[in-house]
């Protein structure tokens, strides 16, 4: 799906794979450094405001913003880890719950608390005892499903982990690579957390098995592969499962034109892994003043309540209100897998091989 300027990759938290841009609204040359006015937000190619309210910020701090987006999350997080000690920005977007480890391991971040914090849902905080990371969207990922494809074929779409492995389902399933797009591994993440230590390997040999395809990132499956997503439609995709989020399906409708009456894709609701991405002021920060203000400004209710039909996620502050378009066609999974961070840390670079291994050789 394309809209103007714009890809599906950066509404939908998509992990597309692009190089290095410069965007945002300041054109100053002087970077963060010093006392700079110039305050500069380093995230994954997904990140998106609203330039009123972006601009609102400008003029309440005196900061401009510069955006240094970095691909896909994975790829972000590894960067700034190995930059650290010269930093490309003051502010880092887009860790989630699945690489968090990684980052505070590495020193990514230095603590601040921003203002407001306490008006943050408590199940999605983390660190609070140095608050290197403030959470700032949740979501979901999950398994979405081609509408038309399983009318037209007369079949229930899947709803649960153990559907996909189906023979009905055969063929059917595109995924993102685990090792290097964060929904991949989300859905890795998910099927540990519900076979175990002991059986996701068996589960995914039985996946492998029914056919499951993988491609490297986000926008190749939802963009290229995925029978439901306009972009699908336009470059001939057949697969009409495919890993992405609980909040996909809104935005097949608010931009499509004409807008449809409902969604044309769904969500297999016992699919979902829960995702909770963080920003975190970055260890020698040239401007951390400036950083520290924005952070306060991406938990306020403002940032918060612009999020969701900008990036189509969940705010995390407690007195944000979603959209019309999220309520309607977007809801949140009622019960989606989750792992503590700790689990996550512990295991999650041995699952990766072992899955690479397994699935892709």
């Amino acid at each position: 799906m394309h809209i103007t300027g714009r890809t599906l990759a950066a509404m939908a938290v998509g992990l597309g794979m692009v190089t290095l841009s410069a965007c945002g609204s300041s054109t100053s040359t002087n970077g963060s450094g010093g006392d700079s006015k110039t305050v500069t937000l380093v995230s994954h190619d997904s990140w998106a405001a609203s330039k009123s309210v972006i601009a609102a910020f400008e003029k309440e701090s005196g900061y401009k913003v510069k955006v240094l987006k970095d691909g896909d999350a994975g790829q972000a997080v590894n960067k700034a880890i190995l930059t650290k000690d010269n930093p490309q920005g003051d502010v880092f977007f887009g860790v989630d719950n699945t690489l968090l480890s990684r980052a505070l391991d590495n020193g990514l971040f230095q603590s601040y608390e921003p203002k407001g914090y306490d008006k943050v849902v408590k199940r999605y905080r983390a660190d609070e005892d140095r608050h290197r990371v403030t959470p700032i969207d949740s979501g979901d990922i999950c398994v979405n499903y081609d509408k038309k494809y399983f009318a037209d074929h007369k079949l229930t779409p899947p709803a649960t982990f153990d559907d996909l492995v189906k023979p009905a389902y055969k063929n059917l399933l595109v995924t993102e690579d685990a090792s290097t797009s964060s929904p991949g591994l989300g859905f890795l993440l998910g099927t540990a957390a519900k076979y175990g230590d002991d059986g996701w390997q068996g589960y995914w040999k039985k996946l492998k098995a029914n056919g499951v395809k993988v491609a490297e990132g986000w926008e190749q499956a939802y963009n290229e592969e995925f029978s439901g997503s306009a972009g699908g439609k336009k470059a001939g995709g057949d697969r009409p499962l495919v890993v992405s989020y609980a909040s996909s399906p809104p935005v097949e409708v608010v931009y499509a034109e004409p807008r449809p009456e409902t969604a044309p894709t769904g969500v297999a609701q016992g699919t979902c892994f829960q995702q909770v991405e963080y920003a975190g002021l970055l260890s020698n920060a040239k401007n951390s003043k400036g950083g520290k203000a924005l952070l306060d400004f991406m938990i306020s209710e403002r940032f918060q309540q612009d999020m969701p039909l900008n990036m189509f996620v969940y705010p995390v502050r407690e007195t944000a209100q979603l959209p019309a378009e999220f309520v309607k066609w977007g809801p949140q999974a009622k019960n989606p897998e989750t792992m503590a961070p700790a689990k996550v840390a512990a295991n999650r670079d041995q699952w990766v091989k072992s899955w690479t291994s397994l699935v892709l050789k």
